[in-house]
């Protein structure tokens, strides 16, 4: 009688680690779905932009100077790309 007890609570203690298995295995299927990727991509730029540009008034204003930095660095490195295709045609 008293093993039956402690059988149960092992049966309920394992139910609930695969209960937490299957969930800890959704989200990182989740995280690495490539739309779920793309998306949150796309969302870090929209948000880059509008800290850059200032629309966003809850933006750190330290947030504001890195974005431009990021922003500025990124429109040189295109414009050094585009430099030496063209050189090359």
């Amino acid at each position: 009688m008293s093993t039956e007890p402690k059988i149960a609570a092992l049966e309920a203690e394992l139910a609930a680690t695969r209960a937490q298995l299957v969930e800890t295995v959704e989200e990182l299927s989740t995280r690495l779905d490539p739309r779920y990727q793309a998306g949150q991509a796309a969302e870090k730029g929209r948000r880059l932009v509008r800290d850059a540009i200032g629309t966003d008034p809850a933006a750190d204003p330290s947030a504001r100077t890195r974005a431009r930095v990021v922003l500025g660095a990124g429109v040189a490195a295109l414009g050094i790309v585009v430099s030496a295709i063209t050189r090359r045609h």
